[in-house]
């Protein structure tokens, strides 16, 4: 396989967790609409911020890879992850 076939299957990858992540964040969004559960709310988030880290990957990776974002594209995460512990304690406690 040549380098150009590898990266087109790579965004592919990159585009496809980018839209499963955001399609979780509306799904589980929605649910919290709803119903009202906070741990959907916590969880939307956490997708939410899964859905800013891959395309961060693809804005790095594909339109400015003389930069490097690694920090920049991993903050999303943590702060969604930390949303959704941060709902996971908050609601054990209640």
């Amino acid at each position: 396989m040549s380098v150009q076939t590898l990266d087109t299957i790579a965004l592919i990858v990159y585009l496809l967790c980018a839209f499963t992540s955001l399609t979780c964040a509306i799904l589980l969004l929605r649910g919290y609409q709803s119903s009202r559960t906070r741990l959907l709310l916590w969880s939307g988030f956490c997708f939410v911020g899964f859905f800013l880290n891959a395309a961060l990957i693809i804005v790095d990776l594909r339109f400015v890879p003389a930069t490097d974002l690694s920090g920049w594209r991993s903050l999303p995460s943590l702060v969604g992850l930390a949303c959704l512990i941060y709902g996971m304690i908050w609601d054990a406690e209640r």
